[in-house]
């Protein structure tokens, strides 16, 4: 009879430990979702958007409660990869339009700057940024930077490094489409 009455204790002490693991990881999963939805909750008032959908969005392309400021820089940075990378006189636009933007040296949001500044975004970064970048413009509060404004730094941009040859002033085919392009996705239907 002893034998049988250590077998069901240790059967209790498994089924215990493992409903305790259980409830670990049921109040891990909690604590995460409800501090995804608290940064969710903190990029729409830095940007706006109160879409659920867009705000997830923002999230799935990586955008954090510290980076998503540089969201409005999203076509300035395609428009210096055009022509197949990063010209030193395009990153240091950049990076004077992100400091006069409020974006610290050595923070989160520069460092990530940085980063695509010397590795491309990938394509789908751009492309869902422009739908997300329009929206962000139209919300209430957004007023000190125009779909307008955004063209006209990615305008500076193409022409810091010169198109054909490197003449400075000189916009290449390619980044005359971008341009069109990016105007087109920013300012949206009319």
């Amino acid at each position: 009879m002893p034998d049988k009455d250590i077998f069901a204790e240790r059967g209790r002490s498994l089924e215990e430990e493992y409903f305790r693991k259980k409830d670990r990881e049921l109040i891990e999963k909690m604590r995460r979702s409800a501090a995804a939805t608290g940064a969710r909750e903190e990029m729409g008032k830095k940007t706006g958007l109160t879409d659920p959908e867009m705000l997830q969005e923002l999230e799935t392309l990586g955008f954090t409660p510290e980076t998503v400021v540089l969201l409005p820089l999203v076509p300035v940075v395609q428009m210096a990869w055009a022509e197949g990378g990063v010209t030193p006189a395009e990153r240091s636009l950049i990076v004077e339009l992100a400091r006069a933007r409020g974006i610290q040296e050595g923070g989160a949001a520069d460092r990530q700057l940085s980063d695509w500044l010397d590795r491309r975004p990938g394509e789908h970064v751009f492309t869902h940024a422009t739908r997300l970048i329009r929206a962000m413009l139209a919300a209430p509060g957004h007023a000190d930077l125009s779909a307008d404004d955004l063209v006209k730094y990615c305008e500076s941009i193409a022409e810091a490094s010169g198109g054909v040859l490197g003449f400075i002033g000189r916009v290449s085919a390619e980044e005359r489409q971008l341009l069109a392009t990016l105007a087109a996705g920013l300012k949206g239907p009319r």
